[in-house]
Parts: structure tokens; sequence; C-alpha cells
């Protein structure tokens, strides 16, 4: 049997299963709750989606875009879970599952967010964005060093 990349992933199998126990505890809840229902839905199901999507995905920047993308449907599951215990909508052993499969998928994709983190120069550098102050000091010691060089500069 032919198995897609995804397939392969432990990220992915982990929440395959926890899209079971998501349906396994909407199968259990009262009547009247159907917006919880369908958001625990749709965001249990977008997590493998987009891991699969990602795997599938040749540009390293567009796989981890796509793996941020299920990780953030995995911590907003998490967020349906705290809202589904404190309503006591769903208890025990049901939440701690359906918990302990989200910890390890976050956990697993948290690293696979930073694929396109690697410079594109070759250097194997980290791409950052510099801080405010760390640009505005630049910015400040090169117009400074400019004014010395012209000592015109700047005078109006």
């Amino acid at each position: 049997m032919t198995r897609f990349d995804h397939q392969r992933l432990d990220v992915y199998n982990v929440a395959i299963q926890f899209v079971a126990t998501a349906h396994g505890l909407v199968k259990r809840m009262p009547r009247g709750n159907g917006h919880l229902v369908d958001q625990l839905l749709r965001s249990a199901t977008s997590v493998p989606l987009n891991i699969a999507e990602g795997a599938g995905e040749f540009s390293k920047p567009e796989k981890a875009r796509f793996y941020r993308m299920a990780r953030r449907s995995a911590t907003e599951c998490a967020a349906i879970l705290d809202v589904l215990e404190v309503l006591r909508l769903a208890e025990g052993t049901d939440l701690a599952s359906g918990r302990e499969q989200l910890d390890r998928v976050v956990a697993m994709l948290t690293p696979m967010t930073r694929l396109d983190e690697r410079a594109e120069s070759g250097r194997g550098g980290l791409v950052r964005e510099r801080p405010e102050a760390e640009a505005g000091a630049e910015a400040e010691a090169e117009q400074q060093s400019d004014s010395e060089a012209d000592p015109d500069a700047g005078a109006y």
C-alpha cells in the first residue's frame, strides 16, 4: 500500500487520534452545545489537514506556514477542552486523553514551524527581524558617522 509523506509523520498520526478523541467527546455532550461541537470538530480536523498540506509542500517557508496553522488549531482545541471542562460538558479521562494528545502534537509541531528560519543566503544563519531599539541605535550610529564624514551634513 502506498503511503503519503504525511502518513509517515508521528505528529500526523497523533493528530488523527485526537480527531477520534474529539468525536468521542462530542458524542457524549448534551444537546444545545452545537456551537462548541462545531468549533471543536472544525479545529480538530484542521490540525491533520494542515500537517498533510505542509508535508506535501516543497518550499520550507510554506511547509513552516502550514505547520504553524496546524499548531494554532491544536492550541485552539486545547482551549475548547478548557471551555468544555469549565462548563462541565466533559470530564476526566476524555479531557486528559485529549490534552495529552494535543500536548504531543504541539510539542512536535513547534520545531517544525521553524523550518523557514534558515537564511536563504546559504550561510545557514537565522533570519530574524531586528528589534526596534537595535535598529534605531544602528541608524543613529550610521547618521553620526555620516555627519563626521561631512561636517556640513545636517546644518541648515
